[in-house]
């Protein structure tokens, strides 16, 4: 399992996916996270330079460059969650705020 967390500037779930500035990639191996690497996407940036459908290529290719699995989001909006859902990624509503500790709970609950 290969989880992306947006991450907000206090280490929190970032708002809105697509709107991220920043998303940790967590691997997963016997129910826990085995390695964290946080990113610099610029999607808060991004977001409206161009049309929708570049920027949902821009993170479509940073899941598949990172073999996403999982997302861990509060917010994901409709075109964004089509193009997840058509991908087979499953996205989850964290229950904990703190971004690495949503990851753990979604870890060991696999």
């Amino acid at each position: 399992m290969v989880i992306a967390v947006p991450i907000g500037p206090d280490g929190q779930v970032g708002g809105a996916w697509g709107r991220a500035a920043s998303v940790a990639i967590a691997h997963v191996a016997e129910g826990s996270v085995s390695s964290w690497t946080e990113h610099e996407v610029g999607w808060d940036a991004a977001h409206d330079q161009g049309g929708e459908g570049e920027h949902h290529a821009r993170v479509v290719r940073f899941l598949r460059e990172h073999d996403v699995t999982d997302i861990v989001a509060h917010h994901m909006g409709p075109g964004m969650a089509r193009t997840v859902a058509a991908m087979g990624l499953r996205v989850h509503t964290p229950l904990d705020a703190d971004a690495r500790e949503a990851a753990q709970l979604l870890a060991a609950s696999a």
